[in-house]
């Protein structure tokens, strides 16, 4: 094992030319990053997912009976024993083949057996309470973190100077409010990809997981390489946008369309000017150019700046989604359905199709259609979330 430690932090990759890690131990003088400084993250990570559980059951949930947001999950689908066994044990979306199949047997029409089939999926989703408190939660630490960044960050230097972040480096102390700062946040990330598994699940639950990933392995390359200072800057940079996405969500979630909307435009224009004009500007322009101008070459710049590129990819590829949501609300005059939504919901043309067969179908048919309306957006940290 330390072989193999020894072999993956070798100075010549990590660091620049005739830097060691020896030159960065820290002293009574200066401290600087150390690699085991990142084991605080773990327990860290574990104390911010208890605190989440208990915010969301002593705050965001008495909020969110407060604002009336609906505390029951979607309908669930009328009891039937051969349905279910289908189900379960063969397939959650039959063909048009097995809904014939099943219509002759239970004398059903196929609409009423494709609702019953919607209706199943949709009975284990979350409840709307349940996506209201998780965002809550969300919304509370990037504020809380976001603020906390600012408030740093607008004291330094290399905010207002991108050059300074390679001034001296990389002997260039370690401040308590950046160490903290980094941690918490390395903490959050990591809590995010395990929750993850357990939180509610959306369509893009691998480019949330790929964020996460690369999210991590940023704070902690940048962390060690001392590379922190616009690590500070990228992180502040991408919690701005989740803030609103969060507000817009809990909105959504609590019924007022409008202000909903408002606040998803309102994130739809932060997110793509942070992430498509501010990151490439501001970010990558330090990182590929006034970097190698100030450190010349070594191979650890090409890994963070790989990372930093897949990121970017991501950003684009958010953006996209993102543009189209706010295309459809500007073209149709509200927020249209997020293309991630966690529920189902059944068309007009469904609804008014007449149902012939037998009365089973007269409760099949009590469907979701417009009932849960936008169900979330899309998330960008959180989102990042999202980062």
């Amino acid at each position: 094992m330390a072989g193999i430690l020894a072999w993956f932090w070798n100075e010549r990759f990590w660091l620049p030319h005739n830097v060691t890690w020896a030159d960065l131990q820290s002293t009574e003088e200066a401290a600087f990053p150390q690699a085991e400084d990142l084991y605080l993250a773990f327990p860290l990570a574990f104390c911010i997912f208890m605190i989440r559980l208990l915010f969301e059951r002593f705050i965001a949930k008495p909020c969110a009976l407060g604002l009336k947001v609906q505390a029951n999950g979607p309908q669930k689908a009328q009891p039937n024993a051969i349905l279910e066994k289908v189900f379960t044990a063969i397939t959650k979306h039959p063909d048009e083949k097995r809904l014939e199949g099943l219509s002759k047997q239970l004398d059903w029409d196929v609409r009423s057996i494709q609702r019953w089939f919607r209706q199943r999926r949709n009975q284990e989703k979350p409840s709307t309470l349940r996506k209201f408190c998780e965002s809550m939660w969300r919304f509370t630490f990037y504020l809380y973190i976001f603020t906390y960044g600012v408030r740093f960050l607008k004291k330094t230097p290399w905010l207002w100077n991108t050059r300074q972040c390679w001034s001296g480096y990389p002997y260039q102390p370690l401040m308590p409010d950046l160490h903290y700062y980094y941690i918490v946040e390395l903490s959050f990330y990591w809590s995010l990809m395990f929750s993850q598994f357990i939180d509610v699940k959306r369509k893009d639950f691998g480019i949330m997981f790929t964020h996460h990933v690369v999210a991590v392995s940023l704070i902690s390359f940048s962390y060690v390489t001392n590379l922190t200072r616009v690590g500070t800057l990228i992180l502040c940079l991408h919690d701005a946008a989740d803030i609103v996405l969060e507000a817009a969500k809990m909105a959504n979630y609590c019924k007022c369309q409008k202000l909903s909307d408002l606040l998803f435009l309102t994130f739809a224009v932060v997110f793509i000017v942070s992430r498509l004009g501010i990151y490439p500007l501001w970010i990558l322009n330090t990182t590929l150019f006034e970097l190698y101008e100030a450190l010349g070459n070594f191979p650890a710049l090409w890994v963070f700046n790989v990372l930093l590129m897949v990121l970017q990819v991501l950003h684009c590829l958010w953006s996209y989604l993102i543009i189209k949501a706010a295309y459809k609300a500007i073209s149709k005059g509200k927020v249209a359905k997020d293309s991630r939504s966690d529920v189902e919901s059944s068309s007009d043309e469904e609804e008014t199709v007449p149902r012939s067969k037998a009365p089973h179908s007269t409760v099949a048919t009590n469907g979701t259609s417009g009932a849960n309306g936008t169900n979330g957006y899309l998330t960008g940290a959180t989102s990042s979330e999202e980062h």
